[in-house]
């Protein structure tokens, strides 16, 4: 019977080690067997379990959750595979409304007029999202986040076209070449020499490169966000398999050492 390490699964399956030594410290999926060097061990099992527990973790079951049905005595693995794709068929056809809602709001930032016209209207902004709770999130926006959104947009439209599509062309550069880097350590020195300029890249395309917070759990979330759908880790609209949970432990390992190290300095 095959066996795989905890590298091997995390790339495989697009998490990061980390997440899987923390399923194993919580009992949600322990691996099949050790080496002598306590390295961890999994079989055709523990895969299956892992994409049980990633297909159940995409439809916002906590853990807790997740082990309490994984470890049921009724639990039927077939019959929960036929209600996963019963789920995500529905998930899919809000997620393609609100990629639709994205795509018209950029397109609305990039073309407001200098007056400060609306090209769009407010409702469209929420377009995907719940019409029962739709205009309660807009006031909730703009409430915690006008602020923040306005002055993220405010920042990137002060920029010229050319400087805006150097911006964009820089982080498409630096994107590629980490995606062709996979197979090296997300801690090597190559490695993180790309992550800080991915890091500097991306708050500048947030518009919050000139602010003191250094956004240590926004870059953060990024990473898990990388992982959780690989549409977000793209290369020329391919896949990059295993890219998501590369970006994600060379992200944190940043936070950790660079962005830590920076904190406690300051």
């Amino acid at each position: 019977m095959s066996s795989y390490t905890v590298r091997q699964v995390a790339a495989f399956a697009g998490v990061s080690v980390r997440t899987l030594h923390v399923y194993d410290e919580i009992g949600l999926l322990k691996p099949a067997d050790r080496t002598e060097s306590r390295y961890r061990l999994y079989g055709e099992k523990e895969l299956l379990r892992l994409q049980q527990i990633l297909f159940y973790k995409e439809l916002d079951f906590s853990l807790e959750e997740i082990g309490r049905i994984l470890d049921s005595p009724d639990f039927d693995i077939v019959q929960a595979l036929a209600q996963h794709k019963i789920a995500l068929a529905t998930k899919r056809e809000r997620l393609d409304t609100l990629l639709a809602t994205i795509d018209n709001t950029i397109n609305h930032i990039l073309h407001t007029t200098t007056e400060g016209e609306f090209t769009m209207k407010p409702e469209e902004l929420y377009e995907g999202l719940p019409k029962e709770f739709a205009t309660t999130y807009r006031d909730e926006a703009h409430k915690y986040w006008g602020d923040a959104v306005k002055k993220s947009e405010e920042v990137l439209r002060k920029m010229s076209k050319t400087d805006f599509t150097k911006l964009k062309d820089d982080f498409k550069e630096n994107w590629k070449m980490l995606s062709t880097m996979t197979a090296q350590e997300p801690s090597s020195d190559a490695v993180q020499e790309r992550i800080v300029r991915h890091y500097a890249l991306t708050r500048a395309l947030w518009g919050t490169s000139a602010l003191p917070d250094n956004q240590a759990a926004q870059f953060l979330g990024l990473g898990e966000l990388y992982i959780e759908d690989p549409r977000f880790t793209e290369v020329d609209g391919v896949q990059v398999p295993g890219f998501g949970a590369f970006m994600s432990e060379a992200m944190n390992y940043f936070v950790e050492t660079a962005l830590a190290e920076a904190s406690v300095a300051g």
